[in-house]
C-alpha cells in the first residue's frame, strides 16, 4: 500500500476550550474567525460541489433524520437499484457545465458489497476522466474496499461523525460511533482525502455541538473537508417535529469549526433552502468556503444554481479554479 505523509495536528481541543469560543460575543467570534479564515484561504472564493443519488432508499441504518432509511414511513420511493452509468455521467457533464469543481455520489446502504463496488469504481473512473474532482459516500466500507476507491481515483470519501459521541445514542443505534471512525481511519491509510462533518439541530445542546466540533477537530489530521448541515426535518422521521436552532447559534458553529480547523473546506450544505441569503453571506464571514450546487441532496432541495450564483455575485464571491 502507498504511504501516506499526514501533517499532525499541533493541538488539541478539549471540549471546554471550544465552548469558550461559542461564548464569545458574536462579533468577536466572526473577527476572529475572518482572520484565520484569510490567512489559510482566498477570501472571496467558494469551491462548487454537485451531489447525486446513485442508489436512494431502503436503507438498513435507522439514522433519526434520515428520510432514506426504512425505519421510517416518508413516503419516498425505496429503490435497491443503482443509477445507471451513463445516467451518472450525463448528471456529472452537466454538473461540470455548470461550473461543479467536485461531483459527489451517494448510495443509501450500511456497506457496499464487492459487486456493488465494482458498479462504483466504474462510476468514480468515469467522472475522474472528465476532469472533476470525485466523491463518494457508502456507509461503511469493509477491508481493502478503500484501497480499491483509491486506485480507481477517488479523492475524497464522506463519512459523518454527525454529532458528538454521547448524544449518538439519541440518532442511531443500528451502527457505532466507532464503526464511524474505524471506517475514517481506513480512507486516510488508503490515502483518500477525508470528507467528515456532522449535522446541526437534532435537538442537541451547545455542549453536545462543542463535542461535535471537538471530536472533528482531534481526527488525526482533522478533515479536508468539513460538511457542516442544518437538520432538514422531514416529516415521517423522529425528528421532523424538533425546533430549529437558532440562526446565530448556526453561525457561531460554523465560526467556531473555522478557528479550530483552520485549513479545512468548510461546506455549507444540506439546509440551505430554509436559510435567507442574509443568513448564508453570515456563514461566508464566519469562514464556509464551500456549497453543494445543484437543484437537490440527494433525496432534499437545495437552492437552484441560478439563485446561487446570483447570490454570489452580490457578495463578491468567486467559484475556487
Amino acid at each position: 500500500m502507498e504511504a501516506v505523509a499526514v501533517t499532525r495536528n499541533v493541538q488539541r481541543w478539549q471540549r471546554d476550550a471550544v465552548l469558550e469560543l461559542y461564548e464569545l460575543p458574536f462579533m468577536d467570534l466572526l473577527h476572529r474567525a475572518q482572520i484565520v479564515h484569510r490567512n489559510h484561504h482566498a477570501p472571496n472564493t467558494v469551491q462548487l460541489s454537485t451531489l447525486m443519488s446513485i442508489k436512494t432508499g431502503a436503507c438498513t441504518e435507522d439514522c433519526a433524520y434520515c428520510p432514506q432509511s426504512k425505519h421510517h414511513d416518508t413516503g419516498l420511493e425505496q429503490d435497491s437499484r443503482l443509477a445507471a452509468l451513463e445516467a451518472v455521467v450525463a448528471e456529472a457533464k452537466a454538473a461540470r457545465a455548470q461550473g461543479a469543481q467536485r461531483f459527489c455520489m451517494g448510495a443509501a446502504w450500511r456497506s457496499p458489497t464487492e459487486r456493488q463496488l465494482d458498479d462504483v469504481v466504474e462510476m468514480v473512473q468515469a467522472v475522474k476522466a472528465l476532469g472533476m474532482e470525485t466523491c463518494v459516500t457508502l456507509g461503511m466500507l469493509k477491508a481493502g474496499q478503500a484501497e480499491r476507491l483509491k486506485q480507481a481515483g477517488l479523492d475524497y470519501y464522506n463519512h459523518n461523525l454527525d454529532t458528538s459521541p454521547e448524544f449518538y445514542g439519541n440518532i442511531i443505534t443500528t451502527r457505532t460511533y466507532q464503526d464511524r471512525l474505524d471506517t475514517l481511519e481506513a480512507v486516510r491509510e488508503a490515502g483518500i482525502k477525508v470528507c467528515c462533518g456532522g449535522i446541526v439541530g437534532l435537538g442537541e445542546s451547545r455542549r453536545e455541538r462543542a463535542g461535535l466540533l471537538a471530536q472533528l477537530a482531534n481526527l488525526n489530521p482533522y478533515p479536508d473537508s468539513v460538511p457542516i448541515n442544518n437538520l432538514v426535518r422531514v416529516e415521517g422521521t423522529p425528528l421532523a417535529d424538533v425546533p430549529a436552532v437558532d440562526e446565530f447559534e448556526f453561525v457561531r458553529t460554523i465560526a467556531v469549526a473555522r478557528v479550530i480547523m483552520p485549513k479545512a473546506v468548510l461546506r455549507l450544505s444540506a439546509g440551505r433552502t430554509e436559510m435567507s441569503d442574509t443568513m448564508q453571506a453570515l456563514c461566508f464571514m464566519a469562514g464556509a468556503n464551500s456549497i453543494f450546487y445543484g437543484d437537490e441532496l440527494l433525496t432534499t432541495a437545495n437552492p437552484q444554481q441560478q439563485k446561487d450564483r446570483h447570490l454570489m455575485e452580490r457578495l463578491g464571491l468567486q467559484p475556487a479554479a
